[in-house]
């Protein structure tokens, strides 16, 4: 994603995809062009759960990694490497990687990227801001997390959407009670939002996770009351991952099927947890050191 002359991202040069050695356990879709349709549930086992957590700490671990080398100078290329060494020697696989053909081992947005750059041989620059966006999968879980980062100084601007963001996600996961309706969550996030004059996407959305990469459950990031109205029960696991964009809320689809951008180019910001809904509200799963 390199920046033409308005200073606007256009596609890179993508290196082929990294090799996992053979003693790292595949998710059933790679090498397949779809996964297979789940046939479970959300709700999960405590067992289940702690082996959720443990990819979700992973995926924490790798991102706050890759997050220590965002610095003006280093290509998106470059943080793929260092995410998929470090969930390799987790013995997790990067979940990205082969799911319905993406190349990469994790997904990095910059700018008015709103969701699923590919990393490639674009050079972050002071002022940009990325998502980082990593799910590994171990021992027969996934564990989903992004986070948003500045790179170098930023401008006033960038630094208050990627603060409220966070704050808009911690605001979607306090409205997390078990008895309560999805659509709350969504609710909060986008009322929080709407006091800064910031857009909420709503066509990519909060998902469950667990021995699936996406359930089939959605997680909305906007008010979408009654449509959404699955109740939240003790057990059930899901992300949270709100967009919020500076600008309007329309967005582009790039050739490779994949990099979604705004389409009036303004900046966009993205935060992510996994987390599994207990009799008092909710536990994040994708922390650093977990508990």
């Amino acid at each position: 994603m390199p920046k033409d002359s308005h200073g606007h991202l256009f596609p890179g040069r993508i290196s082929a995809p990294r090799s996992v050695p053979t003693s790292v356990t595949r998710p059933e879709y790679v090498g397949r062009k779809t996964p297979t349709a789940y046939a479970g549930n959300d709700i999960y086992t405590d067992e289940q759960v702690q082996r959720i957590r443990t990819s979700s700490v992973i995926a924490a671990q790798a991102i706050s990694m890759v997050g220590e080398n965002i610095v003006p100078g280093v290509t998106t290329d470059e943080l793929d490497r260092i995410a998929h060494e470090f969930l390799i020697e987790h013995e997790a696989y990067p979940s990205t990687l082969g799911y319905r053909g993406y190349p990469k081992s994790l997904c990095s947005s910059l700018n008015e990227v709103i969701c699923h750059g590919i990393p490639d041989d674009t050079v972050l620059e002071s002022g940009d801001i990325i998502n980082i966006d990593i799910t590994a999968f171990h021992n027969g879980m996934h564990g989903d997390t992004n986070r948003t980062f500045l790179v170098g100084e930023s401008s006033h601007e960038a630094r208050n959407l990627v603060e409220r963001t966070e704050e808009a996600l911690r605001r979607g996961i306090k409205a997390v009670a078990p008895g309560r309706e999805v659509n709350v969550i969504g609710r909060a996030i986008e009322s929080y939002a709407k006091r800064f004059g910031y857009g909420v996407v709503r066509d990519f959305t909060g998902h469950g996770v667990g021995e699936a990469f996406h359930s089939g459950l959605i997680i909305p990031h906007y008010d979408s009351a009654p449509e959404h109205s699955t109740i939240m029960q003790p057990g059930m696991v899901f992300t949270i991952e709100p967009m919020l964009t500076a600008g309007d809320i329309a967005w582009d689809l790039w050739a490779d099927d994949w990099t979604v951008t705004t389409k009036d180019k303004s900046l966009t910001a993205q935060f992510e947890h996994t987390l599994v809904v207990t009799e008092l509200g909710a536990e994040v799963l994708t922390l650093h050191s977990g508990r």
